[in-house]
């Protein structure tokens, strides 16, 4: 009998290695030996104590490797192709959501590492309609951060960007937070040819934004954020990724007809006036991620603008250390995990 190595949750909510059986993929999902794994904040989700009677889930949704074996009736996909799989583990294809061509909603569609075993292991299996093709080109360690995190901001700056009612070239764009989402995000934003203002607490990474793309830095401990972006012309969209704090003041930096795009999961509440969704033409929106063939458009936009991620190495047997240092905000800023 042949065996994996994986990091799973225990029932104290800690993480453990453990090996699990390898099996032949059930029909439509394939089996993958994963290269690398991204460690995202996301993955608390399934990083808690549970019931000893219930499943020790094996987390991770940023996963790149190589498809291993194909099950009936998989199509499209061959052993060998370099893959990746992100959050949504693979759309059904024929919910009401679906049919509406609405596979991001579709409900039917398990969370990577969540409802499914994802990618804190030398093997994964998915559903073939999650699979990203990677570039042979980019390495694991580049690819997995930005197949979660950077398709998140990619897919919100995309569709706010060069639209009819979107941010154009030369338009300011305010990036709040530099941490794991942020630090990507000035990059995207600064290749979309957009003017990039930078937001974050203290001063202590003005001179990373800056290298990172930003044209401008604003400490939000020590500055009047709303007032900052009016004095540069009031940002066309502020791109929200912290996960933390009260975004409320944000609104008020908004240029005429500005959205606001959270990105950043916060408990916090947002407070918005009529006044400024009638008289200011604010809008408010989230943005969760999208289809596999978007990550596609953002892989390779990642690899022709150069935009890549501030990583962290650790092996699979460090996984619970590794996830430690990711939680504690010790890493700057993606812990990426590679079976060995």
């Amino acid at each position: 009998m042949s065996v994996y190595r994986v990091a799973e949750v225990a029932p104290d909510g800690g993480l453990r290695l453990a090996e699990r059986e390898l099996v032949e993929p059930p029909a439509g999902q394939v089996r993958i030996r994963v290269e690398a794994c991204g460690i995202c904040h996301s993955d608390g989700v399934a990083v808690h104590a549970h019931d000893a009677s219930t499943v020790n889930r094996v987390p991770g949704h940023e996963a790149v490797g190589r498809v291993d074996a194909l099950g009936p009736g998989v199509t499209g996909w061959d052993v060998g192709d370099r893959v990746g799989v992100g959050f949504l583990g693979g759309h059904c294809g024929v919910c009401e959501r679906c049919r509406q061509a609405d596979f991001v909603g579709c409900t039917d569609q398990p969370y990577t590492g969540v409802h499914t075993d994802g990618g804190y292991a030398e093997v994964m299996y998915a559903r073939q309609t999650a699979l990203v093709s990677v570039p042979e080109t980019m390495s694991a360690l580049r690819v997995a951060p930005l197949l979660c995190a950077g398709f998140t901001v990619y897919h919100a700056l995309a569709r706010n960007v060069l639209g009819r009612d979107g941010a154009a070239p030369g338009d300011l764009v305010a990036v709040q937070g530099i941490g794991g989402l942020g630090h990507l995000g000035i990059q995207y934003a600064r290749r979309l040819g957009l003017r990039v203002a930078a937001v974050a607490r203290g001063t202590d990474k003005s001179d990373l934004a800056v290298r990172l793309g930003a044209h401008h830095y604003i400490d939000s401990t020590a500055d009047d954020v709303a007032a900052r972006l009016s004095d540069l012309g009031g940002a066309r969209l502020v791109l929200a990724t912290a996960a933390a704090g009260d975004l409320t003041p944000l609104l008020g930096g908004l240029a005429h007809g500005g959205k606001l795009v959270v990105v950043g999961v916060s408990p916090e509440p947002l407070r918005v006036t009529p006044r400024q969704l009638i008289f200011g033409a604010v809008e408010v929106s989230g943005s969760l991620t999208g289809t596999p063939a978007g990550n596609e458009h953002n892989l390779r936009f990642a690899e022709a603008q150069g935009i890549a991620p501030l990583t962290e190495h650790a092996v699979l047997a460090d996984a619970a250390h590794a996830y430690d240092r990711m939680l504690r905000g010790e890493a700057r800023f993606r812990m990426v995990l590679t079976p060995s």
